[in-house]
């Protein structure tokens, strides 16, 4: 498996893997109207946005398969708060990679590219009811900070953020 700096000739892989991993990772976490109603263009216009966004430092890897196929992605960007801080946007990947390390050599990237771009922490928000993602973040010592509630087709879920002080720890 390979990890590299996303592409804008990536963005379609990206649309489909999170439309793809949305449908079954968050199956039974929020409604089933609002995960039929995701589609691939839809997708394709958020992470196309989200990758020509400058203001906000905004970066994504992907992880490649060895025939050059797109299993897995990481997003993040700067946010500016008292002091830059990271935040791990989106982690994704497709079924058949979970559980192989890919996750956590995507997080790694992003701790390797917030560190060179003088960000020394980074948090992550991941949904409450999330058993495996929660866990994962925890396996990587990220600790709890706080919480908050969002809503997907009108349904509210809680989220938890996990937050890591020294990146290094990642690396």
């Amino acid at each position: 498996m390979k990890i590299r700096k996303a592409s804008e000739r990536d963005i379609n892989e990206i649309a489909e893997i999170y439309v793809d991993s949305w449908r079954t990772t968050y199956d039974g976490l929020v409604p089933k109207e609002f995960l039929n109603g995701l589609s691939y263009e839809t997708s394709q216009h958020k992470w196309q946005s989200f990758y020509d966004d400058q203001v906000n430092e905004t970066f994504m890897y992907v992880a490649v398969d060895e025939i050059g196929k797109v299993v897995g992605f990481a997003a993040a960007r700067c946010m500016l708060h008292k002091e830059r801080e990271g935040e791990l946007y989106a982690l994704y990947l497709l079924d058949q990679c979970q559980g192989q390390g890919v996750g956590r050599s995507l997080v790694k990237a992003v701790a390797n590219h917030f560190i060179i771009s003088n960000v020394s922490s980074m948090f992550v928000w991941v949904m409450k009811n999330n058993r495996a993602g929660r866990g994962f973040y925890q396996s990587l010592k990220g600790t709890y900070t706080s919480d908050r509630q969002s809503e997907f087709g009108g349904y509210v879920v809680e989220d938890e953020a996990y937050k890591w002080d020294d990146l290094s720890l990642l690396t």
